[in-house]
């Protein structure tokens, strides 16, 4: 499960890359983009894709632009990581409690007797 989590957020972290390098170098293609970045032009051609679904891109017969929503998204990606790591963070925190059930040696030694 968290090996399925890891690689999401690796497919993620690429996007962002192909999407700030479009930012910066558009319009571009694909082997462009490929050479720029040292990713396989598969993995770049799929990205764009992904990112045109989205309406983060767009193609031009000059090559991939950058939409307003892809601005948006850079921007507030600080913030939004922020609030990812935080949860993260949580999920880490309950994770070392004690589990659910499980009663240390004091509480379970402090139990009423009835009369």
């Amino acid at each position: 499960m968290i090996q399925k989590l890891m690689n999401e957020v690796e497919l993620v972290a690429r996007h962002l890359e192909v999407i700030r390098a479009v930012q910066e170098n558009q319009p571009i293609g694909i082997l462009k983009l490929s050479e720029i970045l040292k990713i396989p032009s598969h993995r770049v051609r799929y990205s764009l894709k992904v990112l045109e679904q989205s309406g983060y891109i767009k193609a031009s017969p000059a090559g991939a632009v950058a939409t307003g929503k892809a601005a948006e998204l850079i921007g507030s990606l600080n913030e939004d990581l922020d609030s990812l790591i935080r949860l993260i963070e949580s999920v880490k925190t309950r994770q070392d409690e004690e589990p659910y059930g499980v009663q240390d040696d004091a509480s379970r030694n402090c139990v009423k007797k009835s009369d």
